[in-house]
């Protein structure tokens, strides 16, 4: 299973799955370098995380990989006895979970039939696998020229005293781009939390002064929209 898993991605850290960038946009130049504008610290970033250094698609920044391009994650890998003290008898099954974040474009349903058909296809003949889907999202995009996004900007600039940087990142609101689709409206996410909140994580926190300023916003965005 291990090996399967690590035949994933390429010696340039691409998805290797035959089809996975086919839909997916490239950015301008223009594009990458507003992206670039949003403040950010390599060192720091680091830092916090508590690594030595980053990896991840050739080609690209940090931001650009958390961002603009797909990728494919191993949540977790398990199988055999993992209770105290030793064992001798050999594991029969092994199992991996394994998630892929997708960018505008990109069908869940796609990749993950395009998924299941690759892992299939590099199974040793004789290990036999089974490949479970869980639930998908598509990839979702408002365009920075849409009227959402600019009363929101005017209503974080009023508030912040500072002109928003237009940022992508990785995300799992699957109903955004049903939204998007079903009803052709953009709906706009609008991030009051900072990095130090560490979200999702047992010491989660968000700053009050965020609470409130995010409050101010909403209402000016309401004003502006």
């Amino acid at each position: 299973v291990c090996e399967m898993i690590a035949s994933l991605h390429d010696a340039d850290q691409r998805v290797a799955i035959p089809g996975f960038y086919d839909k997916v946009v490239e950015l301008s130049a223009q594009d990458r370098a507003m992206l670039a504008k949003a403040p950010f610290d390599l060192n720091e970033y680091k830092s916090f995380l508590g690594i030595n250094d980053v990896r991840g698609e050739k080609g690209y920044t940090t931001l650009e990989r958390t961002g603009i391009r797909p990728c494919l994650d191993v949540c977790g890998i398990w199988g055999g006895y993992t209770g105290p003290g030793a064992k001798t008898v050999l594991p029969s099954e092994a199992h991996a979970k394994i998630s892929m974040r997708l960018v505008p474009n990109q069908s869940s349903s796609e990749i993950t039939t395009l998924f299941k058909n690759y892992f299939e296809s590099i199974a040793p003949r004789d290990v036999k696998v089974k490949v479970t889907p869980c639930e998908g999202g598509d990839g979702f995009l408002i365009p920075i020229s849409s009227h959402a996004y600019q009363a929101g900007a005017k209503a974080m600039a009023e508030v912040y005293g500072v002109e928003p940087v237009p940022s992508r990142g990785g995300g799992s609101i699957a109903v955004l781009a049903d939204i998007q689709k079903i009803l052709g409206i953009d709906p706009l996410l609008m991030g009051f939390g900072l990095e130090r909140d560490t979200i999702h994580s047992p010491n989660e926190s968000f700053l009050l002064k965020q609470l409130f300023a995010g409050m101010r916003s909403i209402a000016l965005f309401d004003k502006y929209f």
